[in-house]
């Protein structure tokens, strides 16, 4: 380190310093002026902040103020998304597009709408002229979910209307941005992998005739090709990512942007943002870093027995990450089961059997079977415990070869439908800036002028 630069360092870690005693709050007053910590009430249900027409997380039904437990159902504009799935499978097609039509629209498209809407995305996949070499090639990142907001950012230079608040325009802005994200996203892969990695990059053209999990096998890998399996598994990992309620924190926060009148494509970036928050998209690297832990570890992985030795280890702190988690298990309002998580564990069952993956597969079943068990074990509690959709995910995707580093910015391409979604709905009936409170919890002091200090 040169010594400007420790000068700087020394400068900045004193600065660090101050900020950190300043800002501390004691947890009583927390209690003390009933503050709703994480828009969490008392009893683990959210602070209701909005009303919504587009999507529904049913894991509880409250009964005389009780809450009561109820197996997990995920409805998108009053359909249950396992419907969604089953009719995409029964008719042999990629359903992703059509979860997009019904989360914009707010109704099942007929076929002829259907193919017409996934004809419309199909065309507008290519990105702008000189997007490619200017916003992505010459500025590339090391981690994609950056490269994709400042994407979304950039789209703004390319519009030429991007200020018109009209519901016309901004579906206009939506619909294109739903197109262009994995095209965006696989560019800022190809990117990363030259400059960042010293791997070889490949730059494929989209073709409109495919679907957006086609789409996105084709330009990730060197040599464009995937099974139609593989495809199909990624579809419907999509459509269960595509949205869940406004009030997990991207959509929420898409909503507060929004509600201030802003653009479309900050609203959007603002969205990216939240996302990439390892509280909120990464928690399914998180699962994929501590199983790698639990295969090294585990000798014999059907053995159930040293499976549950070593997930006490975790749960103690005295493995993988120290903070007592196994991760992947356990939800907000899930309990009894995760809908997504269960219909994703359904497919990884089978492709686990096409890639001879199906030891690994087991495992993970093990660990998701005992796992409440041994957090039981350790908290005392009987609350109900169940695996989430994060739990499957980043094995499913790894079964695909997609490397974890795109694991939060695939999430982002599926829930860029619900994000538009909100952020149309905000703009038609919200109407409102959001301006929640704040208590001041310092008191006030007597200014003392700059000679006295």
């Amino acid at each position: 380190m040169s010594d400007e630069a420790a000068i700087e360092s020394s400068f900045l870690n004193r600065l660090s310093e101050l900020a950190k005693v300043n800002d501390p709050i004691d947890p009583e007053l927390y209690i003390k002026h009933d503050v709703k910590r994480g828009l969490r009430n008392a009893n683990g249900t959210g602070v209701l902040v909005g009303l919504t027409r587009i999507g529904d997380v049913v894991g509880y039904e409250m009964r005389n103020g009780e809450k009561i437990a109820i197996p997990g159902r995920l409805i998108y504009r009053g359909y249950d998304v396992a419907d969604l799935v089953k009719d995409a499978e029964a008719n042999n097609m990629f359903g992703f597009e059509q979860c997009v039509y019904l989360l914009l629209f707010g109704k099942l498209p007929t076929k002829a709408e259907l193919e017409e809407f996934t004809s419309f995305l199909g065309e507008r996949r290519i990105l702008p002229e000189h997007f490619t070499e200017d916003m992505i090639m010459k500025a590339p990142s090391s981690d994609i979910m950056n490269k994709l907001a400042r994407g979304v950012l950039a789209s703004y230079s390319y519009d030429d209307n991007p200020e018109d608040r009209s519901i016309t325009n901004i579906l206009r802005q939506c619909i294109e941005l739903i197109s262009r994200f994995s095209t965006i996203v696989a560019y800022g892969y190809q990117a990363k992998r030259r400059y960042y990695d010293g791997k070889s990059m490949y730059i494929h053209n989209p073709l409109p005739t495919l679907s957006t999990a086609e789409n996105f096998l084709r330009l990730t890998r060197s040599d464009k090709q995937y099974s139609d399996l593989e495809a199909k598994v990624l579809d419907l990992a999509m459509i269960l990512h595509a949205e869940h309620g406004g009030g997990n924190n991207s959509s929420l926060t898409v909503h507060v942007v929004s509600s201030a009148d802003t653009d479309t494509y900050s609203a959007i970036a603002a969205g990216v943002g939240s996302l990439k928050g390892r509280r909120h998209g990464g928690a399914n690297i998180r699962v994929m870093q501590m199983m790698s832990e639990i295969k090294a570890n585990v000798h014999d992985w059907s053995n159930e027995s040293e499976v549950a030795d070593y997930l006490r280890k975790i749960v103690r702190k005295e493995a993988f990450d120290k903070t007592g988690l196994i991760y992947g298990l356990g939800h907000a309002v899930y309990t009894i089961s995760d809908p997504r998580c269960v219909l994703l564990r359904d497919k990884a069952a089978v492709l686990a059997k096409e890639k001879n993956m199906e030891e690994e597969f087991n495992l993970y079943r093990t660990i998701e079977r005992i796992g409440p068990e041994i957090l039981y074990e350790k908290i005392g509690d009987r609350k109900l415990i169940c695996a989430n959709v994060d739990f499957y995910s980043g094995f499913v995707y790894s079964m695909l070869n997609i490397p974890c580093e795109l694991f939060t910015p695939l999430f982002a391409i599926s829930r860029i439908a619900g994000w538009s979604a909100h952020r149309i709905e905000e703009i038609v009936a919200g109407g409102r800036i959001y301006r929640p409170a704040y208590k001041n919890v310092s008191a006030e002091r007597a200014f003392v002028p700059l000679s006295e200090r």
